[in-house]
């Protein structure tokens, strides 16, 4: 990660995106619980006064990342719409969100793992982010599945999120053992076991 070597004076634009991109680093690297406003003030070349001017504190900035991401991640499942059949769009769908997660594999992680049980506020942030993202994948997933008689018999909202879960299970996993994921082959893969469970 670049340092920063100016501060916001010198940034040209808003201060507040300046101080979410670079705490969108900082948190992707180091994660929520991993990063103080000390951090991210040092990293900003500015006083923590000066950060909390902008920002009540360290949770509000999450939540704003966050919406970041989840604003990026619901651009990349709408490109997935815009595919002609059912099966291209869930196809794309897959593809893109394995490519997106894996880019953004730390902040991810977030909507899963590493936040303070205590912490309700985020909690209930990520929760409901996580609820949008089901409700952007369920009708994709229900379109495809649409001619299949035994899928008619199956809970579409919680195999959308049953497929969410694994897509992000096996970037938790790949990024554990350091290992780049073919989000290409991994499509395939899923989608031949879709097609195959609901033929």
């Amino acid at each position: 990660m670049p340092r920063i070597k100016t501060g916001l004076n010198s940034f040209k634009g808003s201060s507040k995106k300046y101080i979410l991109a670079v705490a969108r680093q900082f948190f992707s690297e180091y994660s929520y619980l991993g990063t103080s406003m000390d951090d991210i003030a040092q990293k900003l070349n500015i006083t923590k006064a000066a950060l909390y001017y902008h920002f009540k504190g360290k949770s509000e900035i999450y939540k704003h990342v966050l919406d970041e991401v989840w604003s990026d991640l619901r651009q990349t499942i709408s490109r997935a719409i815009e595919q002609s059949s059912p099966q291209q769009k869930l196809s794309t769908l897959i593809k893109s969100y394995l490519d997106f997660v894996s880019r953004e594999k730390n902040l991810i992680k977030a909507l899963m793992v590493k936040v303070s049980p205590h912490d309700s506020q985020i909690i209930n942030h990520i929760a409901s982010i996580r609820e949008q993202i089901i409700n952007l994948v369920q009708p994709i997933v229900a379109e495809a599945l649409s001619a299949s008689e035994s899928a008619k018999k199956v809970d579409i909202r919680n195999l959308a999120s049953l497929l969410i879960n694994m897509m992000e299970g096996l970037i938790l996993e790949y990024s554990f053992f350091n290992k780049k994921i073919d989000s290409e082959k991994i499509s395939n893969l899923i989608m031949s076991a879709f097609l195959l469970n609901f033929s």
